[in-house]
């Protein structure tokens, strides 16, 4: 895919630290020495972590450069190198390895959760967040445009894998760790109508969607995709929508 949009990720950047707030909350450690932040993005979640972590070394690490180089003005004194989460080998051992919705864009990501776990310090933790929300009207409907129109060829693929369910990750990963916690937690994110739905899944969901499409195909589909959030998402108060957004959590102990 063509590189990610930092401004555009960030236009909800309330949203997107929430989870990352709730899952370093679950990280059972005092004084990690070595942090690393795989799939940092603009650098969002890594600022949490240096507010959690102060004296700790961190590193984030990220394939899109527009992305790097904004947490790079954002945090200037963290390192953040390009590098791929499938593949990654820290140069030392980590403390944490901590992911905020990167994963559930790798097909097979139970094996590299199962190779970072080996790739830990003795105590160290994986921590892991991913979207899960295949099932809502938003992915939904982002398929269902695609089927019904003149791109429907190009668009074949595009969704990405269902997450494997819980119990999945349990068995590949609990005979690698020492604890393990596994959560779903549910969002209700009050956005300024469908509108507003839309503009946050550009930057997320909506990408492979919209990226094999030329600008007047991305405007027909963007139309008829907001007219079909517009019906799915009513107004509940002064013209809000709530936006429902599961979330997989995974906290694993070496």
């Amino acid at each position: 895919m063509a590189d990610w949009s930092p401004t555009t990720y960030l236009k909800f950047e309330d949203e997107r630290r929430r989870p990352a707030r709730d899952l370093l909350a679950q990280v059972p450690l005092a004084e990690p020495a070595f942090v690393i932040d795989v799939g940092c993005g603009p650098g969002n979640s890594t600022e949490l972590l240096v507010e959690r972590f102060p004296e700790a070394r961190i590193l984030g690490c990220d394939t899109s450069p527009a992305m790097l180089e904004k947490a790079r003005q954002r945090l200037p004194a963290v390192t953040f190198i390009e590098a791929d989460a499938a593949t990654y080998t820290p140069d030392a051992p980590p403390d944490l390895v901590f992911a905020n919705a990167v994963f559930q864009w790798l097909p097979d990501h139970l094996s590299v959760f199962e190779r970072l776990l080996g790739q830990l310090a003795p105590g160290g933790v994986l921590a892991v967040q991913m979207p899960d929300n295949l099932d809502e009207p938003t992915h939904r409907l982002m398929q269902a445009v695609a089927v019904d129109g003149p791109w429907a060829a190009r668009l074949v693929g595009a969704a990405r894998a269902p997450l494997p369910p819980a119990a999945a990750y349990y068995q590949a990963l609990k005979p690698h760790c020492r604890r393990l916690d596994i959560w779903r937690t549910t969002y209700n994110h009050p956005l300024a109508g469908a509108e507003a739905i839309v503009e946050m899944l550009k930057s997320t969901g909506l990408k492979p969607f919209l990226e094999p499409l030329d600008a007047e195909e991305r405007s027909v589909f963007l139309a008829a995709y907001t007219a079909r959030i517009a019906e799915a998402y009513p107004p509940v108060a002064d013209a809000t929508v709530l936006l429902r957004f599961p979330r997989l959590f995974i906290v694993a102990e070496r």
